[in-house]
């Protein structure tokens, strides 16, 4: 049994990593505000992707594992980013809406606040586990 490299850890790690990616993303939103024809960024979970394609997805079976996978999900779960092209809130060309990527922002530090918590109290049971902890 693996107490720290785990499946749960490996999917908070994750996670941790794709919210950074989306502050990322927010922070360049923010920065390009003011920004002529510029489009608005956002970043989406691979899951999200996946619930979005359900409906327009081929599935095949595979006769051995050395066959390409055709039609299944993706094997990571890392987020990816997209331009949003569908609208314009500027005269300039400019997409970017400042109230709205401001409360992203702050949802994805509460997110983001809430997986270290997580990841902190692993280890710390870990830690107790060990006889390190108090």
């Amino acid at each position: 049994m693996n107490l720290i490299n785990n499946s749960t850890n490996q999917l908070l790690e994750t996670a941790v990593s794709s919210s950074m990616t989306r502050q990322n993303t927010i922070s360049q939103n923010i920065a390009n505000v003011d920004t002529p024809n510029y489009k608005a960024q956002k970043t989406v979970f691979s899951h999200e992707l996946n619930r979005a394609q359900e409906g327009q997805r081929l599935n095949a079976h595979r006769r051995d594992d050395r066959h390409v996978e055709f039609g299944g999900r993706p094997s990571n779960d890392a987020a990816t980013v997209m331009k949003r092209t569908n609208t314009a809130y500027n005269h300039n060309g400019n997409n970017v809406d400042i109230d709205h990527e401001m409360s992203e922002m702050a949802k994805n530090q509460i997110y983001y606040n809430t997986l270290v918590d997580r990841l902190n109290g692993r280890f710390n049971s870990v830690r107790t586990v060990l006889g390190q902890g108090r």
